[in-house]
């Protein structure tokens, strides 16, 4: 259930409100919107009904019934698009086209130092680069763990550039919060729900990765898991979903942006790179989703991909980083975006 608070309602009447949701044994959730705020009622709806006495108070308009089986990150609860800051001057879901770039593993200083200098160069606004890294293969390069945190926050602190990286168990976020501006979870761990709960626990904002063989809904579901710990900071990434072809890596689902965009406020972001799996398709792919009304972009960028430790394939040289953001522009201006300058 959702209490829609009045427009203008005082803060001790909604403090009151979320007072007596706990009292019935309730979790509230407050989402401020533009003129009013509501408050999610998250619990078992076998005794819903109770809750609809809470119209009875002080600078309520109304209790409402969410329908969708995923509450806090529908569009019932709020209606505009939600903005997830990454820090002072970076915010994705607004007017900004967000790029985000960097290589698919660290590997050492020089590399992820030369990378985090090239796609800013080239106008990416965030870096992406890998310090836990879970493969297929056990024989696979597995991450250089913190020690690749620590590079990623030199990275940083040389560039100015905030990043991203992979968390891969419950025991690691606190530590990977402790260094990075933003956590993604993994196609591989987009289920794993105690990793989920943990991560709804910190304060820091959560790329979360569909899985390559779930619905869009159970994709919303995970989101849920975590925005039901208390971290409404959610953004949606597309990755690509397994299918009968075996000409890309992956099927990447563009189709999934409207519809997303349709069922929930949170913004979505698309990978290209494990999308297609090869790097000739990486542009046209992100044109074209950035045309459907993506809000942001997690792109691969290795100086030397032949000799790259993971996903050299799909990583693109820094030259050809910039050709693309250089046209993505174009396509940003179309869909009502700005890409830096």
């Amino acid at each position: 259930m959702i209490v829609v608070m009045k427009a203008g309602a005082a803060k001790k009447e909604r403090d009151a409100v979320t007072k007596r949701i706990k009292e019935l044994g309730y979790t509230p959730h407050i989402i401020h919107g533009t003129t009013r705020d509501v408050i999610g009622a998250v619990g078992d709806e076998r005794g819903k009904s109770v809750l609809q006495t809470l119209e009875s108070m002080q600078g309520v308009e109304s209790v409402v019934p969410i329908l969708q089986p995923y509450k806090l990150a529908s569009k019932e609860v709020k209606k505009e698009a939600s903005i997830v800051r990454i820090s002072d001057t970076l915010a994705i879901g607004g007017k900004e086209l967000v790029v985000m770039a960097g290589p698919c593993s660290v590997e050492n200083e020089e590399q992820i130092i030369e990378s985090a200098i090239a796609v800013k160069a080239a106008g990416a606004q965030m870096l992406r680069g890998g310090a836990f890294k879970p493969r297929t293969s056990p024989y696979s390069f597995q991450g250089l763990e913190e020690e690749g945190l620590k590079l990623l926050a030199k990275a940083r602190e040389t560039t100015g550039l905030p990043f991203v990286t992979e968390v891969i168990d419950p025991d690691s976020v606190d530590l990977v919060a402790s260094y990075s501006d933003m956590l993604q979870i993994g196609a591989r761990n987009s289920q794993n729900f105690a990793l989920l709960k943990k991560v709804g626990q910190i304060d820091k904002p959560i790329l979360l990765k569909r899985g390559m063989s779930i619905t869009i809904q159970e994709f919303l579901m995970s989101a849920e898991y975590i925005m039901s710990e208390g971290n409404q900071s959610v953004i949606l990434c597309e990755r690509g979903i397994r299918t009968f072809e075996t000409a890309t890596r992956n099927t990447l689902d563009l189709s999934a942006i409207p519809v997303l965009k349709s069922k929930t406020h949170l913004p979505i972001v698309i990978d290209p790179s494990h999308g297609t799996g090869n790097y000739h398709y990486i542009a046209p792919m992100s044109f074209a989703a950035v045309a459907a009304g993506a809000d942001g972009l997690i792109i691969e960028v290795h100086p030397d991909p032949e000799k790259a430790s993971s996903d050299g394939p799909q990583s693109l040289k820094p030259k050809k980083f910039q050709a693309l953001m250089d046209k993505l522009r174009l396509f940003a201006e179309a869909a009502d975006k700005t890409l830096g300058a």
